[in-house]
């Protein structure tokens, strides 16, 4: 039996709801109504470890393996920072795609006229391709140095990811989560015994996660820093997260839906935590063992990978780090792909058969990535990665704005409204990635 939306009154938008994007899997997973509050939770878990992803894809090692190298631990409050917009944003996102049943972009697409809408649908565009950038060259990568395949045929590999999604969807929504907390664990293994191995100073560590001026004050720390925060808080996710969340089934009423805004947002809160570990971790590797020997400059992927062995002592040093990273660029392809398929079905309405949207999304994706690792090769593909975190974040305010915009609005939300001081920290947030980019932006502008 198919599942009926919730109920509400329209009131404040521009246009009814239409249907639901990824509508072959929306209200799949069967909710628990009853029972204990874990036995609640359990059922919900899943959607915030598809979030977790932004912190682990490959643009997010690029850039913490170039802080750690070059500014050691200092970057970790940065890193710390992004991780608590992080749970703020996402938990809007939650609140947005269960209490309104729209998801960012289908919320942006009902409420704004088109000269508004269509212009924020090609950033969310833009920043998906700078997502699926990083995602497929950091794949490429790692297919290269676990088994010797040529960057440019481990580019057209990752089409793959396109049948794998096709095969768990239609086995439900839930093996696709399964796959993705599979590869977060073994990520967080890998990167426990290369910590280990790597043995840092903890006094320093700890002392990294304070905050100092040095990060505004240096132009070369604070380009790093934004690039740790458009790999963390990305815009894509926003999108992602607002509309998968719609995957559970919960009731109509607006009880059941703040309980269901409430456990969602335990799940985004405990995995980004979670996530906030793995993150740490890639800049501690590279604070501990390239900083510390004196070599500032290594951020390339391949790299890493070539020096980790006599700098930690160990000859599966390479092999964990390969893995690793591997594992992320598969975890993030197919948190990329499903994205695109939300922000073009949400902004556009397109709707094509499920295999010729991720076909067509995937498409794109691998011939802008074979283009520029072609073009720049190998040794290029650290500084790409890293400027497509930096784009990333250049966009969200354009993703940030209309969120907290919306989840502020009672005549959207109804009774789940954000509460005030959720609102008034969003806007904080906001202010404070704007100012970030204003500042990055005028240090390039007078540096030229």
């Amino acid at each position: 039996m198919a599942f009926k939306r919730p109920s509400e009154s329209e009131t404040g938008w521009r246009r009814e709801r239409g249907r639901a994007s990824l509508a072959e899997v929306y209200g799949s997973i069967r909710t628990r109504p009853s029972g204990s509050y874990w036995q609640k939770l359990l059922s919900f878990l899943g959607p915030g470890y598809l979030v977790a992803t932004g912190y682990t894809d490959p643009g997010n090692w690029a850039t913490s393996l170039a802080g750690g190298s070059k500014f050691g631990y200092a970057l970790l409050t940065v890193a710390l920072l992004s991780n608590l917009m992080a749970i703020l944003l996402q938990a809007l996102c939650a609140r947005l795609g269960i209490a309104t049943g729209r998801d960012l972009a289908q919320a942006c697409r009902d409420a704004f006229p088109r000269f508004v809408s269509f212009p924020l649908w090609l950033l969310a565009e833009f920043a998906i391709c700078s997502t699926d950038l990083a995602e497929v060259i950091g794949t490429a990568i790692g297919l290269n140095l676990l088994f010797g395949i040529p960057l440019e045929f481990g580019v057209i590999i990752t089409a793959l990811d396109v049948f794998l999604i096709l095969l768990l969807q239609n086995l439900g929504f839930r093996w696709i989560e399964a796959l993705i907390v599979t590869l977060l664990a073994v990520i967080s293994v890998c990167f426990a015994v290369q910590i280990a191995l790597a043995d840092p100073d903890w006094g320093a560590v700890i002392r990294g996660f304070a905050p100092t001026s040095e990060i505004v004050t240096n132009p070369e720390m604070l380009y790093l820093a934004l690039g740790i925060l458009g790999a963390t808080v990305m815009p894509h996710n926003l999108y992602l997260h607002s509309g998968i969340v719609q995957t559970r089934r919960y009731g109509e009423s607006v009880a059941d839906r703040r309980e269901a805004i409430n456990l969602a947002t335990v799940d985004s809160t405990i995995a980004l935590m979670f996530a906030l570990t793995i993150n740490a971790a890639i800049l501690i590797l590279a604070a501990a063992t390239f900083n510390k020997t004196g070599q500032t400059g290594v951020s390339e992927l391949g790299e890493v990978h070539a020096l980790i062995a006599p700098l930690l002592g160990s000859a599966m040093a390479p092999t964990l780090f390969g893995i690793a990273l591997l594992c992320c660029g598969i975890n993030s392809t197919v948190t990329a792909t499903l994205s695109g398929q939300i922000v073009m079905e949400g902004f556009i309405d397109i709707r094509l058969a499920p295999w010729a949207r991720r076909l067509v999304t995937r498409g794109i994706a691998i011939v802008r990535a074979a283009v520029v690792t072609i073009w720049y090769g190998e040794a290029g593909t650290a500084k790409l990665l890293i400027l497509s975190q930096v784009v990333l974040s250049l966009q969200l305010p354009f993703a940030i704005v209309p969120l907290v915009m919306f989840t502020a609005d009672r005549g959207k939300m109804g009774a789940l409204v954000a509460p005030r001081w959720v609102t008034w920290l969003a806007v904080v947030t906001a202010l404070f990635v704007i100012a970030l980019n204003i500042k990055l932006l005028a240090d390039f502008a007078l540096a030229g």
